[in-house]
């Protein structure tokens, strides 16, 4: 890949999630109104070919294409085998 000597690199992530109304009621409602992502790596490399590398990293993320590209869910639902629709 890109030989860049990585000693050390620790991620976190915060999601912000809400959740109002009631199952009872029928009101339910959830999502997520943020998600944040912070990075702390550790390179005796150049500076700027370890920004490269994380650069690279993000645009390869699943999860965090996902949240930046969203895309269609799809799905089925079957009870008692029968297929039912919302």
């Amino acid at each position: 890949m890109t030989k860049t000597r990585i000693k050390k690199a620790k991620v976190r992530v915060l999601i912000h999630w809400y959740l109002t109304g009631s199952v009872i009621k029928g009101t339910v409602d959830s999502g997520c109104k943020e998600v944040e992502t912070h990075l702390e790596v550790d390179s005796d490399d150049e500076p700027e070919k370890v920004r490269r590398v994380v650069r690279l990293a993000k645009k390869g993320c699943f999860a965090e294409q996902m949240v930046v590209r969203p895309v269609p869910l799809t799905g089925s639902i079957r009870i008692n085998g029968e297929a039912f629709s919302l």
